[in-house]
């Protein structure tokens, strides 16, 4: 499954990219991750891990799930790419989640959040889910990037 959503912001990329680079970042803004910690590097690691707590509800169902992310790429202000890698020795879905932040003109930036799924335990439902709540949470994310702007 791969799904794409976008979002603008009246802000400059790099005020944008900060709330994006870091998974212990996203449980401030999207609800679908309420917990994001970091994890011990380990060999082979390209960049810095978290360990990911996913949640969704879907009426009087829930789901979730727990994930090692690893960052593997980082192009400030413009990509961060994050991918599942556990050392555990067993086969996992995959698990790739990537924002890119562009500029549009001189005042405002587009996120383009694009997660792909290998897997089954979430179905359709994640499709569905991610699309509501990243417009649920664009209040929280826009609220959270223009407070750091004050600062």
């Amino acid at each position: 499954m791969d799904v794409d959503v976008d979002l603008e912001a009246p802000c400059a990329p790099e005020a944008l990219f900060a709330w994006v680079d870091d998974l212990g970042r996203y449980p401030r803004w999207l609800d679908l991750v309420p917990r994001a910690e970091p994890d011990a590097a380990l060999d082979g690691d390209p960049g810095p891990a978290w360990v990911v707590d996913l949640r969704a509800r879907l009426g009087p169902l829930s789901r979730s799930k727990r994930l090692r992310m690893v960052r593997t790429v980082h192009e400030p202000p413009r990509v961060a790419r994050f991918q599942r890698l556990e050392h555990d020795g067993l086969e996992h879905s995959a698990w790739v989640l990537q924002a890119t932040v562009e500029p549009i003109g001189e005042t405002a930036s587009r996120l383009t959040m694009h997660l792909h799924y290998s897997g089954g335990l979430f179905g359709p439902v994640l499709d569905k889910k991610l699309h509501d709540e990243v417009a649920r949470c664009r209040p929280r994310l826009l609220g959270l990037v223009a407070g750091e702007a004050t600062r």
